[in-house]
């Protein structure tokens, strides 16, 4: 089931009667749950029912969910004529005519160009008998959703595991350097320490340990033992089933931090190169990441 993409779409569709609730619901990647909702303006007092369904299936990502209405609903505004209402006005517009001697007849158009004779009635939905329908369509559309965003899921899986194997056979190259590194940098340091106390007694002993203290400074063991374990870490996660992309965003950072100290620590050439690696495979891996719920 995990790790599960941020991307993905569905479509639902249900018809009962002539009415036909299409649903469709698109997701893409976002660093918090952000829903959209589009719907007839008639049922909006169910939006809150659509957005807690939504936060129940994601974690996080832009959720866009659209739902129309189609075919003959029956629930569009109804012209109303009130009888009643006319036969006053007639009967006023005729006692009228009389008192003041008018000729002309009173037509209907005198009528109808009055206030409320015809009006516009709302007509109101059964909402729960609606919901049910809505909620059938959400359900396939998010279910479609969701399969595509498993799909992609794991395709995101492979390729995190391809890049961190690539990720730890680097560290492997720079692990295998260090010990003819360690020695480099103890000779260069010992001849520089004595190039400074030329001329100047020292002990060889405490010359010797001097050298070694200096040399201590620039060992990185620490630093690729966590890197290893942030391996295992990572490689954890993406097992569990429960969104995981946060966790991993995190320790991606802590991946840089350990790889920019063993680069302030070692000045070599070649390590200079495989540091240059290891920095672009997290950046392709963090952009990975980003997609990951």
């Amino acid at each position: 089931m995990r790790p599960r993409s941020m991307t993905g779409f569905g479509r639902g569709e249900v018809t009962v009667g002539d009415r036909v609730w299409v649903a469709e619901v698109r997701t893409v990647n976002h660093r918090y749950l952000d829903q959209r909702i589009v719907m007839p303006r008639i049922f909006s007092g169910l939006e809150d029912r659509v957005r807690k369904i939504i936060a129940s299936n994601h974690d996080r990502g832009r959720v866009d969910v659209v739902l129309q209405l189609q075919g003959e609903s029956g629930f569009g505004p109804r012209l109303s004529v009130n009888t009643d209402l006319a036969r006053q006005y007639h009967f006023c517009l005729q006692r009228l005519r009389a008192e003041l001697n008018i000729t002309s007849q009173v037509e209907l158009s005198d009528i109808l160009s009055l206030k409320e004779i015809i009006s516009q009635v709302e007509q109101n939905p059964d909402f729960d008998r609606e919901w049910k329908v809505i909620c059938g369509a959400l359900d396939i559309a998010i279910n479609e959703c969701c399969l595509m965003r498993e799909q992609e899921g794991w395709a995101l899986k492979e390729e995190l595991l391809d890049r961190m194997e690539h990720f730890s056979s680097c560290l492997d190259s720079l692990q295998d350097r260090l010990p003819e590194l360690a020695e480099e940098r103890h000779r260069e340091l010992k001849d520089r320490i004595a190039r400074l106390l030329e001329g100047v007694g020292m002990d060889p002993v405490r010359l010797a340990q001097e050298t070694a203290v200096l040399a201590d400074k620039s060992d990185v063991t620490e630093e690729l033992v966590r890197l290893r374990s942030h391996i295992a870490q990572f490689i954890g996660f993406l097992d569990l089933k429960e969104p995981v992309g946060r966790r991993l965003d995190f320790l991606l950072q802590e991946f840089l931090r350990e790889v920019n100290t063993i680069a302030s620590k070692i000045a070599n050439a070649e390590i200079a190169y495989l540091i240059v690696e290891l920095k672009n495979e997290i950046e392709k891996l963090r952009e990975q990441v980003q997609n990951i719920e």
